[in-house]
């Protein structure tokens, strides 16, 4: 069994102990030439507490795994990836649209008099 990085077990620990949904919380890991990228999936929910006021907490935790790569001789990134339009949430933008249209129409109909 492969034992996960330490970079990766710390971002893991901080992200599950702050939101709201940490089932939903992914990370994935890739190493390059340029060093390591952590690319942070979270519940859509979340993403507002993750980034935290101004960037704050996004830039802490960039910090942190900026102090263990050091330890581990290693450039750590980190990145939160930008979540997913939802299916459910689709249908209801476009009968928005529709109705927004059909009241257009109604108004330019009532101008020509």
């Amino acid at each position: 069994m492969a034992q996960v990085p330490a970079d990766q077990q710390i971002l893991e620990l901080i992200i599950k102990s702050i939101v709201s949904h940490p089932v939903a919380v992914s990370i994935e890991r890739k190493v390059d030439e340029m060093g390591v990228l952590l690319l942070l999936k979270v519940h859509p929910e979340d993403m507002g507490i993750v980034i935290g006021r101004n960037g704050s907490l996004a830039k802490a935790i960039r910090t942190i795994l900026r102090v263990v790569g050091l330890k581990n001789k290693a450039r750590v990134n980190f990145k939160i990836a930008e979540p997913e339009k939802s299916s459910e949430s689709q249908p209801a933008e476009k009968s928005a649209e529709k109705s927004a249209e059909k009241v257009a129409d109604k108004i330019v109909e009532d101008l020509k008099l």
